[in-house]
């Protein structure tokens, strides 16, 4: 069934974005749709009334300034008619309160176009300091919404007599039939997929953070199914006569490795999407929708579980990371460099801030030399343009430095690319962003950067990584050699550092020291 927005709901949706555009909010809120609708002359004006709740207080409560435009200048009525799909690719930001508003209208027992008191249900429905507030202020639920909305539906009449026959069109049954068998099959398909990986990423690389996007993604699956029917489905079913289940080949039973089952099965998945996206089409266009996202979701955690499974081998032997700034060290950068590489340092940034682009370009060839000949990975700070002049093996970038795709296009695939994190949410995101490696902290007070008090992410934030991220992290800020071992105890088995080994006298010495703690 294709269901269709009112024309009331197309122009609060509109209206809701001008609102938005308005609004000094840096992350999108819902409160523009809800001063929206209650600008609209509509049914959910009405309801929002009825309940004491109107424009002026729904502005004064969010702070939402009122474009001029937005009274002055009234939303046309649209031409034509806008189907949920398409809402829901011109609307992103209010794609969950849609989504809600779609099920509401689902539940009528006859035809039912979305219209602004759906999308009031929706708002409603959708968790948010804006649902919280509409049921403090104005004791309103969606639970009360529920008789508002169906009344007029609730109307019999006596059916209406005519003096024909419908005739069914035994093709269209048995095409539908058909397709709902491909459907269920390739549902099957993406299901056993994602079962496969997620058993992957839960028992063999015991990532917590990607197995809750993996399951985020089996879920959304289950909501595109209920647009298709899951009695259709089985009713559908035919698998004694599936010529497809008699027919295999000798490659279905080659697994090589893990990793070989583990891209089989991402392959899998993918497949099974596409073609769940295009025969959906026939039946549901927002189960396709859903689908399309679902498609590239895959995508993205294929790079990300595969990211994480090279980055691990690369840097499987990489447990203590150095940070030369020449200023920092005792007898300059050249010693604390050649000693520590000696001593057994494996990985080196190059962290200058002061230096002219000029004697930095010098200054990372020599350091290149060193590297490359002790067989030790080079990492340039901050610059991607640097790195590639002087072919060190990546580069490693802050939070307000260029973002990872950008790095990425600059230093071309083969190079790691590092990412600074201060809290959860940045390191779930640099994973997903494609980061080979992330900087976990600062841990302790350092000498090298400028953090208030309040801004040290602490040992908590070294548990929590390490409880969720496997891909590979270092513990970073202020770690010495006497609160190294709280950093390991805390979940850290990588840890970078600086001034301990390069202010230090003897850097080849201290750096024995710390390397003796990992094996401890």
């Amino acid at each position: 069934m294709h269901h269709l927005l009112t024309a009331g709901a197309q122009r609060a949706l509109i209206q809701a974005e001008r609102i938005a555009s308005g609004s000094a909010e840096s992350e999108p809120t819902l409160a523009p749709l809800l001063a929206a609708l209650a600008l609209e002359e509509s049914r959910a004006a009405e309801i929002m009334l009825a309940h004491q709740i109107d424009l002026a207080l729904i502005l004064r409560e969010f702070q939402l300034p009122l474009p001029q435009e937005a009274t002055d200048s009234p939303i046309e009525t649209p031409d034509l008619p806008l189907e949920m799909s398409q809402a829901l690719q011109q609307f992103p930001a209010f794609r969950e309160v849609l989504n809600h508003a779609l099920q509401q209208a689902s539940h009528a027992d006859i035809p039912t176009e979305i219209g602004s008191e759906h999308l009031l249900w929706g708002l409603l429905a959708t968790s948010g300091k804006e649902s919280e507030w509409l049921q403090k202020e104005g004791s309103l639920s969606a639970e009360k919404l529920n008789d508002s909305i169906n009344v007029v539906f609730r109307q019999t009449a006596e059916p209406i007599g005519v003096d024909f026959a419908l005739r069914t069109v035994p093709a269209t049954v048995g095409d539908q039939t058909n397709t709902l068998r491909t459907i269920d099959a390739a549902a099957n398909r993406l299901r056993e997929g994602l079962r496969v990986i997620e058993d992957f990423l839960r028992f063999s690389l015991d990532d917590a953070h990607l197995m809750s996007l993996l399951k985020t993604t089996r879920h959304q699956l289950t909501d595109a199914l209920r647009f298709i029917g899951t009695d259709s489905l089985i009713s559908s079913r035919d698998t004694l006569n599936d010529v497809g289940t008699s027919i295999s080949t000798t490659s279905e039973f080659d697994r090589s490795s893990l990793e070989h089952l583990l891209q089989a099965n991402l392959k899998r998945v993918q497949e099974a999407a596409r073609t769940l996206e295009e025969f959906s089409k026939l039946i549901s266009p927002e189960a396709a929708s859903l689908f399309k996202q679902m498609r590239y979701v895959s995508y993205t955690l294929e790079k990300t579980i595969l990211t994480c499974i090279a980055s691990q081998r690369r840097l499987q032997d990489s447990h203590l990371y150095l940070l030369v700034s020449e200023s920092l060290c005792h007898h300059g950068a050249g010693p604390a460099i050649r000693e520590s590489l000696a001593a057994g340092v494996n990985l080196i940034q190059i962290r200058e801030k002061t230096m002219t682009d000029r004697q930095l370009l010098e200054h990372g060839k020599r350091v290149r030399e060193w590297t490359r000949a002790a067989g030790a990975t080079l990492i340039m700070n901050d610059r991607p343009d640097l790195a590639v002049a002087i072919d060190a093996d990546g580069v490693h970038v802050g939070q307000d430095e260029l973002p990872v795709r950008e790095v990425r296009q600059i230093v071309g695939p083969g190079r790691l690319i590092g990412v600074s994190t201060h809290n959860i949410e940045q390191a779930r995101q640099a994973v997903l962003d494609g980061a080979d490696y992330i900087g976990v902290g600062p841990t302790f007070p350092t000498s090298t950067k400028n953090f208030a008090e309040h801004e040290y992410a602490g040992l908590d934030f070294v548990k929590q990584v390490a409880a969720e991220i496997t891909l590979p992290w270092f513990a970073i800020g202020g770690i010495q050699a006497d609160n190294l071992q709280q950093v390991l105890e805390a979940g850290a088995t990588r840890v970078a550092v600086s001034s301990v080994i390069c202010s230090h006298a003897h850097p080849g010495q201290i750096t024995r020291e710390l390397l003796e703690q990992f094996s401890n």
